[in-house]
C-alpha cells in the first residue's frame, strides 16, 4: 500500500532556510507543492528566500541559539509535517593547540544545541508520519588534521538522530552528512582559498568536483517523503569516504 501523497499541500520548517542548503532544500520542497515556513537569523535573508520561492512561503527571523525565541515561533506556528534544520555558521579550522575554546563552543551552540531545541520545542506540533531531517557533516566520519571541533559536532549529532528517533517514535528522525560543498560555510576564508579548496577536494573525488546546494537537497527531500527510514545518516559527500 502506498502511503502520503510526497509533499504536496505538507507543511515543511527549515531553519536556516535563508541560504545555502537549507534554501536548496526550501525550492525543491516547494516545487514539489510543499507550503514552506523559513526560520533564519537575518530579516534581509529570510525576505529574499520568500520573495525568490515565492507562492505560498512565509517567513520568520528567529535566532536558534536563543531558546527562548525558538518556543515562542513554534508555539506560534501550529501543525506542521517536516522540520529541517540546516542552521549553522562559518567553519573555523584549527589545528588543537590553536583552538579557541570559546569559539568551540560556540560551533556547538549553533549546531548541536540549537538543533536539539528546535526539535524539542517542534516535535509537539508534528503531524502524524511527520518527520526531522538534521545535519551532520562528513568531518565525523573522515575527519582531516584541524577538524578537531567540526567533527565532534557531527558526532555529537549523529548520535542524537539516533536517540531522538527512539525517543521521539513515530515520528521519524534522520540526518544527511554532506561533504564539502559549495556554500557559505567556506566563508571565512577568502574568495582565492575557497576556489583552491574547490578544485583541489574536487579532483580528489570519484565524482570529479565538489558538491553543490542542490545536489544535497535531494537528499532531505528523500527522508522526508521516504517513510521507513529513521535514526539513518545519509552520506552525500561524492566519494569523501572512499579515497
Amino acid at each position: 500500500m502506498q502511503r502520503g501523497n510526497g509533499l504536496q499541500h505538507k507543511r515543511v520548517v527549515v531553519v536556516g532556510g535563508s541560504s545555502g542548503i537549507g534554501l536548496a532544500v526550501a525550492e525543491q520542497a516547494a516545487s514539489q507543492g510543499a507550503k514552506i515556513v523559513i526560520a533564519s537569523s537575518s530579516a534581509e535573508r529570510v525576505q529574499k528566500a520568500v520573495e525568490r520561492i515565492g507562492g505560498e512561503a512565509q517567513g520568520q527571523t528567529v535566532e536558534a541559539s536563543d531558546e527562548r525565541a525558538v518556543e515562542s515561533f513554534f508555539a506560534k506556528l501550529g501543525p506542521f509535517d517536516h522540520l529541517v534544520f540546516t542552521a549553522g555558521d562559518s567553519l573555523h579550522l584549527h589545528e588543537l593547540a590553536s583552538t579557541d575554546l570559546q569559539q568551540a563552543r560556540r560551533a556547538f551552540e549553533l549546531r548541536y544545541w540549537s538543533a536539539l531545541a528546535a526539535v524539542k520545542y517542534g516535535s509537539p506540533h508534528i503531524r502524524k508520519e511527520g518527520s526531522i531531517v538534521l545535519t551532520t557533516g562528513i568531518a565525523g566520519q573522515r575527519p582531516q588534521k584541524g577538524w578537531v571541533t567540526a567533527a565532534s559536532v557531527c558526532g555529537a549529532i549523529e548520535a542524537l538522530t539516533r536517540a531522538l528517533a527512539v525517543e521521539l517514535a513515530p515520528i521519524r528522525v534522520n540526518a544527511v552528512s554532506p561533504g564539502v560543498v559549495r556554500t557559505n560555510l567556506w566563508q571565512s576564508m577568502s574568495a582565492p582559498e575557497r576556489e583552491l579548496l574547490y578544485e583541489s577536494v574536487g579532483k580528489s573525488l570519484p565524482v570529479g568536483r565538489v558538491g553543490e546546494a542542490h545536489d544535497v537537497a535531494q537528499a532531505y527531500l528523500f527522508l522526508m517523503q521516504e517513510g521507513f527510514s529513521t535514526g539513518q545518516t545519509v552520506v552525500v559527500d561524492g566519494g569523501t569516504v572512499l579515497v
